[in-house]
């Protein structure tokens, strides 16, 4: 039996749900998928979004230099599969010696194609990450915007599959259906919330969600709309200073990590979703709940933005507190805008999902086997 192994070097819980259906549709056409992991960082354990499978296989991870690089050898677990899957991470030592001295049968990269948040992005890691990029007879992109980065560096488009990056949001859409009008004014009148518009914030709490924009944003959009109202919903290394700034503002309230009924709630009350910095899976909780996402042209989004089309399924202004406080009471003062958006959103829904996420994932896998390795 062929088998295909994806090396990663974490394993967190929204990623369960796609291997686990690529597994079942590989093993339909004979093919053994294999998944091999390691361990994150003590910063990254913060996130508390570590996943578990029990046929996954746990690969030793050691970190050197404040977890600036990362010893993950795999070549011992691959040596009969036909193909292996690792990530792009230029911390990723061991993938030098994958890609040269121990390299298997056939090796594709599965990444975003550069790093989104790089403070120096013409720096010498980039350019190195963009000179192995064509090292691999494949590439897994996450979005369009990574194919048309990978391809840029020279890399041939017929050998990169676009994968349409996606979550399992099919609990979140029993979730949401199930919230009951009752539910909702119950939880208004549980956070002292009144008939005004409720933006809302889910995710991450550190530096790159540009958090304290988010906090300016909200103080100028109170000020406009004086029942306007924040509800920050995530934990993460900044939890203290929003905790800080609700202590001042009884308008903001800070619920930390939600999740299941509660989060579908709270998704039903909100009338949009605020997030000025990085923008990444969190988009498809927007699609999946009709309430449209706010962001800004901060230029560190993670791939995923590229299903944010502007004005049709969420809202992206320049990268200005004004411009986007203005947007932003644009659209909650027009409730027929943003309704017209609110439809956007869902109807993006219906195409980002974790079944064509797997299936374009198990389609590029069989194109890979089926033609021959190119290096």
């Amino acid at each position: 039996m062929q088998s295909v192994v994806i090396v990663q070097r974490r394993l967190p819980h929204y990623r369960e749900a796609l291997f686990e259906r690529m597994r079942e549709r590989l093993a339909a056409d004979g093919i053994r998928l294999r998944l091999l992991h390691g361990q994150a960082t003590r910063a990254e354990e913060s996130k508390r979004d570590a996943g578990h499978l029990d046929w996954a296989e746990a690969l030793p991870n050691t970190y050197l230099f404040g977890d600036r690089l990362c010893w993950q050898r795999f070549n011992p677990q691959v040596r009969d599969a036909s193909l292996v899957v690792m990530g792009q991470e230029n911390k990723l030592v061991y993938n030098l010696l994958a890609m040269s001295i121990e390299r298997p049968a056939r090796l594709a990269y599965w990444g975003h194609g550069r790093d989104m948040q790089a403070v120096h992005p013409n720096g010498i890691g980039e350019r190195f990450k963009k000179w192995l990029a064509v090292k691999v007879d494949w590439w897994f992109a996450y979005t369009t915007m990574t194919r048309d980065i990978v391809a840029g560096y020279g890399f041939p488009s017929e050998r990169i599959t676009v994968l349409d990056n996606a979550v399992d949001t099919s609990a979140l859409a029993t979730q949401l259906r199930a919230v009951t009008a009752d539910s909702v004014a119950a939880q208004r009148k549980q956070l002292a919330i009144g008939d005004g518009p409720v933006a809302l914030y889910i995710g991450s709490l550190y530096a790159d969600k540009r958090l304290d924009f988010l906090l300016q944003a909200a103080d100028a959009l109170r000020e406009r709309i004086a029942t306007f109202t924040l509800i920050v919903v995530g934990d993460g290394p900044l939890r203290g200073t929003l905790d800080s700034a609700a202590a001042t503002r009884p308008w903001l309230h800070v619920l930390g990590a939600q999740r299941g009924a509660d989060k579908a709630r709270l998704l039903k009350l909100a009338d949009v979703m605020l997030n000025p910095g990085l923008v990444g899976l969190g988009i498809l909780d927007s699609f999946v709940a009709g309430v449209p996402m706010i962001t800004t042209d901060c230029r560190i989004h993670s791939p995923e933005i590229a299903y944010l089309d502007s004005g049709v399924n969420g809202i992206m202004t320049i990268n200005d507190l004004h411009a986007y406080v203005d947007a932003v009471a644009s659209l909650l003062r027009l409730p027929g805008a943003l309704d017209a958006v609110a439809r956007g959103a869902a109807r993006s829904a219906e195409h980002y999902t974790v079944e064509n996420t797997a299936g374009k994932y198990c389609e590029g896998i069989h194109a890979c086997m089926e033609g021959a390795p190119t290096r």
